[in-house]
């Protein structure tokens, strides 16, 4: 609590109590670009645009995650970084409401995939992106979940999302973009 005190030009005192409060919030951003193209190779020398492109905003972190980021900003224990060599991007079939309880992809079908060149990567004061392109014969399958872990061994998950993406058909590449903003 703040307690403000004035006088104005006719020496009349006026106080003012109020009470201010800060208030942090986590927006995860999932956007999936749609392309017609067998890998990430082709969609760059042709120049390539989606043909479809679905932007999903959520905002459940997981436990496990968040114990991780803790132990890595005050570098306690010997956590694994969500680095280019070690983060990955998990899609899965189930359709599970997201819990902060749960630990990864709760689908029957789950294919992880390492990070694009240059990401993870910073993007302005308060986000983190992760990125990685999903190319033909991966992941063929309905994409109802999203995760971010720390790589095969560690799997720490930063995060669960529930969206129907759509199913991933054989001959494209899907680029899945993962945006965690801090506020």
């Amino acid at each position: 609590m703040e307690r403000i005190k004035a006088t104005d030009l006719f020496k009349v005192i006026v106080s003012l109590n109020k009470r201010f409060t800060e208030k942090s919030k986590t927006t995860i951003t999932w956007k999936l670009e749609k392309f017609s193209a067998k890998d990430s190779e082709e969609i760059k020398e042709k120049e390539l645009k989606s043909y479809e492109t679905i932007v999903r905003k959520h905002n459940c972190l997981l436990h496990e995650g968040i114990s991780t980021m803790l132990g890595l900003l005050c570098a306690i224990g010997s956590e694994t970084a969500y680095s280019n060599a070690n983060a990955r991007i998990g899609v899965g079939n189930d359709a599970t409401a997201p819990a902060d309880t749960q630990t990864g992809l709760l689908g029957a079908s789950t294919f992880f995939k390492g990070m694009n060149t240059g990401y993870p990567a910073k993007s302005g004061d308060h986000d983190i992106q992760f990125q990685a392109d999903f190319v033909s014969g991966e992941a063929e399958f309905a994409w109802n979940e999203e995760t971010i872990d720390n790589g095969a061994t560690a799997n720490k998950n930063l995060c669960r999302q529930n969206t129907a993406l759509g199913t991933k058909p054989s001959g494209q590449t899907w680029r899945l973009t993962g945006t965690i903003t801090w506020t």
